[in-house]
C-alpha cells in the first residue's frame, strides 16, 4: 500500500530550526538526506525535540478518542536491535482531520529506540478521512541519525472494514509489515505492535554507507 499522502520523488538535504530542551534557544540542524521518494519527509525535523524519549506521545493527554498504545522494536535486516533511531509519527484526530496549522497538523510525535531497539507512542485510534474510502492510519517516518530519512508503511488496522483486498494488494512493506492486530484489554486501551526493519524495500537504501558497528 502506497503511503496515503505520498507525492513525487526526490532526495534533498534540508537545514531546519529545531526546538531544544525547555528554556533553551532553538538550534539549527542539517537534516539527513531524504531517500525513497518521500515528499515532505523533511517536515519530520520541524519542532523535533533535542532528545526524543523512548516512550512518547502523539496526542496530548485528554485528546478525544479511543486510547491507543503503539509499541515495537527497530531492527536491521539481519534482526539486530538498533538504538538511537528516531521514529516520527503523525495522524488525524478521531474525526479524521489533521487539526492545527501545517501540512502534518499538530498531532505529531517522536520516539527514540532504546538499547534493545524498543519504542512506543501513546495516542488515540485515528479517524478515517471523511467521505473517502481510505483506512484509518498513522503515518511513520524513520530518521537514522547520520544516514537517511524515509517513510515506511503506515500503521493500518486489521479490523478496519476499509482495509480491503485491493488496499492490501498495494502494500509496499516498507520498513516491514504495517498491518497491525489491535487488541483491547480491560483498561479500555487499544494496543498494537509495529516492528520496524530498517531500510526494508526503501529505494536507495542499499546505496548508503554501511552502518557503523
Amino acid at each position: 500500500m502506497r503511503r496515503f499522502l505520498f507525492v513525487g520523488v526526490h532526495a534533498l538535504t534540508a537545514s531546519l530550526v529545531l526546538a531544544g530542551e525547555p528554556g533553551e534557544a532553538p538550534r539549527e540542524r542539517t537534516a539527513e538526506p531524504v531517500i525513497g521518494g518521500c515528499d515532505g519527509c523533511e517536515l519530520a525535523f520541524k519542532s523535533m525535540p533535542g532528545q526524543p524519549e523512548t516512550h512518547s506521545r502523539i496526542v496530548p493527554e485528554g485528546e478525544e478518542g479511543q486510547p491507543l498504545l503503539i509499541d515495537g522494536v527497530v531492527r536491521t535486516a539481519e534482526g539486530k536491535p538498533v538504538s538511537g533511531v528516531i521514529i516520527y509519527a503523525h495522524q488525524t484526530n478521531s474525526r479524521g482531520i489533521y487539526p492545527g496549522l501545517g501540512r502534518h497538523g499538530n498531532l505529531r510525535g517522536w520516539a527514540r529506540s532504546d538499547s534493545e531497539g524498543r519504542y512506543s507512542f501513546r495516542t488515540i485510534r485515528p479517524g478515517a478521512y471523511p467521505r473517502r474510502a481510505i483506512p484509518q492510519h498513522v503515518h511513520l517516518q524513520v530518521i537514522e541519525p547520520g544516514r537517511a530519512v524515509y517513510y515506511i508503511d503506515d500503521i493500518v488496522f486489521e479490523d478496519d472494514p476499509l482495509l480491503t483486498p485491493a488496499q492490501r494488494a498495494g502494500l509496499e512493506n516498507r520498513g516491514g509489515n504495517g498491518i497491525v492486530n489491535p487488541r483491547r484489554e480491560g483498561d479500555g486501551v487499544w494496543r498494537v505492535t509495529r516492528d520496524i526493519v530498517l531500510g526494508a524495500n526503501v529505494p536507495g537504501y542499499e546505496r548508503l554507507s554501511p552502518r557503523a558497528r
